[in-house]
């Protein structure tokens, strides 16, 4: 049973509409229409919100939609890889040249067309992708972000809603002009890259996207040395009354620590560890 069947058959059950369902989701009914007609596949439940919406409006039990449209997602994904992937279309390749630097453009066209859809088309777009999905992901909840941009290109907040739910679903491969003109071209304001190291800098329009430059570097690296984890550390862990309450970045944090001669207890990375927390140890920037 995929995610279209599961949600008409609760409708019908609780005796309830599209447009109902739509407002749960805070999403346009035609959103809803096409979903449930497959008109449209079901969106990756880590890049939508919908599930959880439909799922508490539906009373279904909690995850059960978001499992069934990774499942229904997988099968569609075994068919797609037997076909080659095709290359972006003309207006989206035409908007990226056009948000580079002026003086890398000309450069940068001629190794686009010299190679269609090659390594370095593919990187600088799917760069721009992440840089604005993690916008569109971050003010996804936020309505007086989805009306500002929403008025860039005449939309309502329920039609913002779905552009950027349909623009978190999509991928290097089938992004669309649409994507582009709602969402790349106001969001990036220019880019740049450093054919020598391959390091991409993106910059953001700060009318709609406020923040600094993004900036992507391929270096290589030596790789960290292996260290052996301090035994009063390993001790400390594997004490609960001590260490119950710790997340994964304190403990990382504790790993980290160095030490020369004496040998730390479990006592020491438990006040080590209350002194992290403790916010008169630290000022805001």
């Amino acid at each position: 049973m995929d995610v279209s069947l599961v949600i008409k058959h609760r409708l019908q059950e609780l005796g309830l509409e599209q447009r109902d369902l739509a407002s749960a989701a805070q999403v346009t009914e035609s959103y809803i229409s096409q979903l449930l007609t497959r008109k449209k596949a079901p969106p990756a439940p880590n890049r939508t919100d919908i599930y959880d919406k439909m799922g508490e409006f539906l009373k279904l039990p909690n995850g059960e939609l978001a499992k069934l449209a990774n499942l229904q997602r997988q099968e569609e994904l075994k068919r797609k890889l037997a076909d080659p992937p095709t290359a972006l279309f003309k207006e989206v390749r035409e908007l990226v040249l056009r948000k580079c630097k002026p003086d890398k453009q000309n450069q940068i066209r001629a190794i686009f067309e010299k190679q269609p859809f090659g390594e370095l088309e593919r990187l600088v777009t799917q760069k721009l992708l992440d840089v604005v999905k993690r916008v569109a992901k971050e003010e996804l909840e936020s309505e007086n972000w989805l009306r500002l941009v929403g008025r860039l290109s005449s939309r309502s907040y329920e039609e913002m809603r779905v552009a950027i739910l349909e623009f978190l679903d999509t991928d290097i491969f089938d992004v669309s002009i649409e994507n582009c003109v709602t969402f790349l071209d106001p969001l990036i304001e220019s880019w740049e890259i450093d054919l020598a190291t391959f390091g991409v800098e993106i910059v953001l329009n700060r009318r709609v996207a406020p923040g600094r430059p993004k900036k992507f570097e391929f270096v290589e690296r030596e790789p960290e040395p292996t260290l052996n984890q301090e035994p009063g550390l390993t001790k400390f862990l594997q004490d609960a009354a001590l260490s119950r309450d710790a997340t994964q970045d304190e403990i990382e944090f504790l790993k980290k620590l160095r030490f020369k001669g004496k040998r730390p207890t479990p006592l020491y990375y438990y006040r080590e560890l209350q002194n992290l927390r403790d916010p008169l140890h630290f000022r805001t920037p």
